[in-house]
């Protein structure tokens, strides 16, 4: 059996580095566009140096085989026309990676290459939720570990999330949070400033002097309201569908607030913690398949809080079938109560038409 702790570790280290590596960027981003003469570049640059960081530092906290099933590959920055890319990639990651070079940041990119078939593996998405990132609002750093088709070990980070409950959940914050557990053993959360040089070595806080809290999902009460956190992006939920699913809940006498808009599996974290009440993300089209990258992470996440999430017929979501959720059908992760509420709601529309 795999060293949790141990892979925990690993993954906390990685994912702080990315975090900086990420808000380095985010904060210069009309620097990074001067250099390589593109508007959209800051997001390729840190995506590229977010999971170069990751790759690296999984190699050199756990050593021996590194299986990662990342977003990017090196092609992009290996073709001579995306030098200036490449050499800002380089220069981006030297905020977590000191030493790196052109050739080293090459060969960990590969490293992001893996077979998702493997008995166990690592997903990462660098930068999940890039027109957040650009528009200087949510996004996040996720890596999960994979064991037989189950997320067993997961590291959220969200650089721009405040670690203050009080705070409103669609605006930056400078120190962000990470989000970090085991399977079974609870989720905690601590500041992305904290996750330095030596964090935690297992998913519970250090017994003195720590930072890290807990945090565990309160059931909701059935006479509050329910607040959705959806996306800002319309392309990646059906909000008709969303509407219409919620709008058959307020007929059945269900309260509603404003919905929360942001991007990122950021959602899952603010779910988690209570600032809203439903992650919904309803197919966009028939077929479409979700990235496993896209959820492993927070999806661990928000359950070892106490929500339950499943795809939208109830199904527990299936990492065992290569890069896609191919045995789902979009998301819904809520208190359990209200996930039932859902799931009944999402039947009803659907069986409308």
């Amino acid at each position: 059996m795999a060293d949790y702790a141990k892979l925990l570790e690993a993954g906390l280290a990685a994912v702080a580095g990315a975090c900086r590596v990420t808000r380095a960027v985010q904060a210069n981003m009309q620097a990074v566009a001067r250099i390589v003469k593109d508007d959209k570049s800051p997001v390729t640059v840190a995506d590229y140096a977010s999971q170069a960081v990751v790759a690296w530092a999984l190699r050199e906290r756990l050593g021996g085989e590194l299986i990662l099933v990342g977003e990017e590959t090196s092609a992009f920055l290996r073709n001579p026309e995306n030098a200036g890319h490449l050499a800002a990639t380089v220069e981006a990651a030297r905020e977590a990676w000191p030493d790196v070079t052109e050739d080293a940041l090459l060969l960990a990119m590969d490293d992001g290459a893996g077979d998702p078939h493997h008995a166990a593996f690592w997903t990462l998405d660098p930068i999940d939720g890039t027109k957040g990132f650009l528009r200087g609002g949510q996004y996040a750093v996720s890596l999960c570990y994979i064991e037989r088709g189950l997320p067993v070990v997961g590291v959220l980070g969200c650089p721009n999330l405040a670690r203050d409950f009080s705070a409103p959940v669609d605006r930056p914050d400078r120190h962000g949070t990470i989000y970090f557990c085991i399977k079974g053993e609870g989720v905690y959360e601590m500041g992305a400033d904290e996750g330095g040089e030596d964090p935690p070595r297992s998913g519970r806080p250090p017994k003195s002097g720590g930072a890290p809290r807990r945090i565990t999902r309160l059931a909701h009460r059935e006479e509050d309201p329910i607040t959705l956190c959806t996306s800002v992006e319309e392309s990646h939920s059906n909000f008709d569908q969303t509407g219409r699913v919620m709008a058959d809940l307020a007929a059945r006498g269900i309260k509603q607030r404003e919905a929360v808009r942001i991007d990122s599996q950021a959602k899952y974290a603010v779910v988690a913690r209570g600032q809203a009440d439903v992650y919904l993300r309803m197919p966009t089209k028939k077929g479409y398949q979700e990235l496993i990258w896209d959820h492993a992470a927070g999806a661990l996440i928000a359950a070892e809080s106490g929500v339950a999430v499943t795809d939208i017929e109830g199904r527990e979501l299936d990492f065992s079938q290569g890069r896609h959720l191919s045995k789902n059908r979009g998301i819904v992760a809520a208190p359990p109560r209200v996930h039932g509420e859902l799931i009944g709601a999402i039947g009803r529309v659907l069986g409308a038409g």
